[in-house]
């Protein structure tokens, strides 16, 4: 099949890393993909060998979209909403399109209830025509998560010593803890931490604000007492920006992952390690009741939770220590239960077969 996906880039590069993953999916699959985004500046080094099947092309206002014939499914990825002219086009073809609203991933129930319902649309552009919402999840009542069939047996055969090596690290056997994130207020405490626990531990810190918080809080805002511990327990490697295919293996590499937003956490979440979510903010704290019911899908041990909780900002209590057990035994049962699942691409195929 032939499809269609529309995507629109609001900060961070999020929304174009699930889309291209869900795209380069398809397209392994068998399909082709135009993706459509009014940002591709993230792609040169997201996916540098590109995908054949997948054509990204840019969104511009000025797009002449009579000229364009719509795919066998359309995609709104994150809600965005589609070009009027595009949506007409659609509505005037002889065997219209499915059409797809890709929600944002959510462990809350409205996930589980609003999951492939209709929407028709009454008026405006594609009038006549009926959405679907589709919803990623993490039970057997939503869409599931994304999933390449090639996924488990590259994990299986991956050798961390010669891809650290690959990447410059002189890996000497030290824990290593992966830090994507936003600037948490926690960062201080979790590096001062590091630096008095007895065990070394090499912190590979991801390209761009990850890089920067940690920058801020070692020149002025942290100090490592003692002074000489920053040295024997903690060292810090800044890591360029990583391929899709390279992020993977570094959340495989990694004893903890500290991840951020949607695209992080379900590659975190398939890597089986313990896993820290830093969740995107929102000014009205709706993401503290999307958090919980993330944990609680996980069955999070509390000491997980209580981390969480203060990473996030939903608690100002002191950091806790990590339990390293009870955290890795944790996402080890979890990925065993997201395994049992259907993922989300062969889910959406399934949905699209049965609706045309």
């Amino acid at each position: 099949m032939h499809w269609d996906i529309f995507c629109k880039v609001i900060d961070n590069h999020g929304d174009i890393g699930v889309c291209w993953r869900l795209a380069a999916d398809l397209a392994q699959r068998g399909d082709t993909v135009r993706l459509w985004a009014d940002d591709l500046t993230a792609l040169p080094w997201m996916a540098p060998q590109g995908r054949a099947g997948v054509t990204p092309l840019p969104w511009h206002d000025d797009t002449d979209w009579v000229a364009v014939i719509p795919g066998d499914v359309v995609v709104e990825a994150f809600g965005c909403e589609l070009p009027a002219a595009f949506a007409n086009q659609m509505a005037q073809t002889p065997c219209p399109p499915v059409w797809l609203n890709l929600e944002y991933l959510t462990a809350e129930p409205y996930a589980a209830r609003n999951h492939k319902l209709p929407s028709p649309v009454l008026h405006g552009p594609g009038a006549g025509l009926t959405k679907h919402f589709f919803y990623p999840g993490f039970n057997a009542s939503t869409g599931g998560l994304l999933r390449e069939p090639t996924l488990l047996a590259e994990q299986a055969a991956f050798e961390r010593t010669a891809w650290l090596r690959q990447q410059g690290i002189d890996w000497q056997g030290e824990r290593l803890v992966s830090l994507f994130c936003y600037e948490p207020a926690a960062l201080g405490a979790w590096l001062r931490w590091l630096a008095n626990d007895p065990m070394p531990t090499r912190l590979l810190v991801a390209f761009g604000r990850p890089q920067h918080a940690v920058q801020a809080e070692i020149n002025g805002q942290i100090t490592f007492e003692p002074r000489q511990k920053l040295a024997s327990s903690l060292s810090i490697s800044y890591l360029p920006a990583l391929s899709q295919r390279d992020f993977d293996r570094l959340l495989w590499a990694c004893d903890l992952n500290f991840v951020r937003g949607e695209d992080s956490l379900v590659r975190a979440l398939w890597a089986s390690k313990p896993l820290v979510w830093h969740i995107y903010p929102q000014h009205d704290n709706a993401h503290h009741t999307k958090l919980h019911a993330f944990l609680d899908a996980m069955n999070a041990p509390a000491s997980l939770r209580s981390f969480h909780g203060v990473w996030n900002g939903v608690s100002h209590t002191p950091l806790p220590a990590p339990d390293w057990a009870d955290w890795a035994a944790c996402l080890a049962d979890w990925r065993h239960r997201l395994l049992a699942q259907n993922d989300l691409t062969t889910q959406l195929l399934g949905f699209v077969a049965e609706n045309r």
